[in-house]
């Protein structure tokens, strides 16, 4: 049974907690809370924190389309150009929960506890104002900083917008206030510090390389910082990567679990129950519209530890068997191929694949998302899956360890040895070897060192569709990537594959001169302007306070 102290307890059930105290309901929302009579103990402190739990970054599985990883149905009009400026984006440009931060952090003094349980909840709610102003800081740039809550008549509401490079110093405030005050026990399903530092080292990471590309000073001290904060979660020796030593379904099983309690890789876990609170997660990868692309697909090195382009074991791509066959075993445990059990049904029955499901809505280009979709029929019912999500894993930590040393130029084969060798253990591939590296000739980063552009290739095959490509390209200042052909396109369907399939299933399937698979016909495709690094901030914001102006590029 599931522990109900759990991420899931606390950041779906405040409502349920709430009840408990007569009075709480009676003080929310946020305008109506009573100061003299809230913030005076410990549970206070602890409700009011328990909000901002529903807002941590779960993986789902369906995030990546707008990158070069994914091609959904529907072009995207950010990546096809054809984004203009919203009137109203109270989706993304949303200030609600940094006044509610800020609300807390100048009132939780006003608890009647010791200072190390103030400092607690206080490090929370700052994790919590590090992550928002994070987002909001990677979509617009510069955007105001504001460290008390306002009101309609607060004349900061008008001020200019503050320097993103001052917004990420006081972010990096945050989170260093967030590791050194939230406790170490990872037993209450509550924040706990090594999820703090792993929110720093992905924050960290992602800054560090973005001054680094886009040559903005400060580059080193956010990459030390990222190193700091992987190396602590790495010393900790409470977390390793979930093995059974069966390398040909370890990485799919890892993402298919409903008891993330104790597996080794969870440093946080957004934790689903029965009847309680669920998630349509395996119905949502059977429907969903979308498939990896080729450039994707691609990426997947040779059982050999080669590159398609070098290695003698590449078999071509003129069939599904031939194109997967000796490379990554991650590939086949992410997209589905031959002998893969869709649903294993109670009465003994089977949905296998034999052929890519092109010419369906569950796999357009025909690569099909299998990771985090299970074969359990019950976890196919609309909204019934208790499939567990992770929040932060230990993969992710690894990778960041490697390219924050790699980005130093201080990257040796022990440090490659203790995070991304790791990482091939466990899929069953060859080590990566610093001193016998080869360029790959299709390579994606030509311009950045070879280790360097393995570690991205690592990153890409190991947290595919798990929300990061997109970001990874904008702080590697490498958007012009989306533009290449390979990545609107899909499997190669050759006459001679095409005639395998009933006629019914591929009539209505275009291919290119080169027999792969076009999503998008005619005149559309994907396009890069490096006004595209930001968003634009909405029309009615602009007309509001003219000192935010506008990004740009943007008109």
């Amino acid at each position: 049974m599931k522990n109900l102290k759990t991420i899931v307890t606390i950041g779906s059930m405040i409502f349920l907690a709430a009840c408990n105290k007569d009075s709480y309901l009676d003080r929310l929302p946020l305008s109506s809370i009573s100061e003299p009579t809230f913030f005076k103990n410990e549970t206070d402190l602890a409700l009011y924190a328990n909000e901002f739990y529903t807002s941590l970054p779960a993986q789902n599985f369906i995030q990546d389309n707008q990158s070069d990883d994914k091609v959904p149905n529907g072009i995207n009009a950010f990546l096809a150009g054809q984004y203009v400026i919203p009137g109203n984006d109270s989706e993304n440009y949303n200030w609600t929960n940094i006044r509610k931060v800020n609300y807390f952090l100048q009132r939780y003094n006003n608890a009647d506890v010791a200072a190390e349980i103030k400092n607690q909840y206080a490090g929370e709610v700052r994790f919590f104002r590090a992550m928002f102003y994070w987002t909001l800081s990677k979509r617009y740039g510069d955007v105001a900083w504001y460290s008390k809550d306002l009101t309609e008549q607060s004349e900061e509401l008008y001020a200019p917008r503050t320097p993103r490079n001052i917004v990420m110093d006081s972010i990096l405030a945050d989170l260093n206030f967030a590791v050194e005050n939230i406790p170490e026990d990872v037993s209450t399903g509550r924040l706990h510090k090594y999820a703090a530092a792993a929110l720093k080292a992905r924050i960290c990471l992602w800054e560090g390389t973005r001054r680094k590309y886009f040559d903005v000073e400060g580059s080193e001290e956010y990459l030390r910082e990222a190193l700091s904060a992987a190396q602590l979660i790495m010393n900790a020796g409470k977390y390793s990567l979930y093995s059974t030593g069966e390398p040909a379904i370890d990485y799919y099983n890892l993402f298919i679990q409903q008891e993330l309690n104790g597996n080794p890789e969870s440093i946080l876990g957004r934790r689903y129950l029965q009847s309680i609170l669920m998630n349509n997660i395996s119905r949502t990868l059977g429907e969903s519209g979308t498939g990896y692309s080729k450039d994707f697909v691609q990426n997947y090195l040779c059982s050999d530890g080669l590159p398609t382009a070098l290695s003698p074991r590449y078999k071509g791509e003129d069939t599904p068997e031939n194109e997967f066959a000796e490379r990554d075993p991650r590939a086949k445990q992410t997209i589905a191929t031959k002998g893969f059990i869709l649903l294993q049904n109670s009465d003994g029955s089977r949905d296998i694949i034999d052929l890519p499901r092109i010419g369906t809505s569950s796999a357009n280009t025909g690569y099909q998302l299998i990771k985090g979709r299970s074969s359990d029929p019950n976890m196919w019912q609309a909204n019934q899956s208790t499939l567990d999500f992770f929040i932060f894993r230990y993969a992710e930590i690894l990778l960041i360890y490697a390219e924050a040393k790699a980005e130093l130029g201080e990257a040796v084969q022990s440090d490659i040895d203790n995070s991304i060798n790791l990482l091939r253990k466990r899929a069953g591939m060859p080590n990566l070897v610093v001193s016998t590296l080869r360029r790959d000739p299709n390579s994606s980063f030509p311009n950045v060192p070879v280790l360097i552009d393995e570690i991205r290739r690592e990153r890409r095959v190991e947290l595919a569709d798990e929300g990061f490509r997109f970001d990874d390209l904008l702080r590697w200042k490498a958007g012009e990537r989306i533009e290449r052909p390979e990545t609107i396109l899909g499997m190669k369907l050759t006459p001679a594959l095409r005639a395998r399939y009933p006629e019914a299933q591929v009539n209505g399937i275009v291919v290119n001169s080169d027999s792969y698979i076009r999503v998008y016909t005619g005149l559309q495709k994907r396009t890069w302007d490096d006004k595209m690094y930001l968003y634009p901030i909405p029309l009615e914001e602009v007309a509001l306070n003219p000192k935010l102006g506008q990004n740009p590029g943007w008109k």
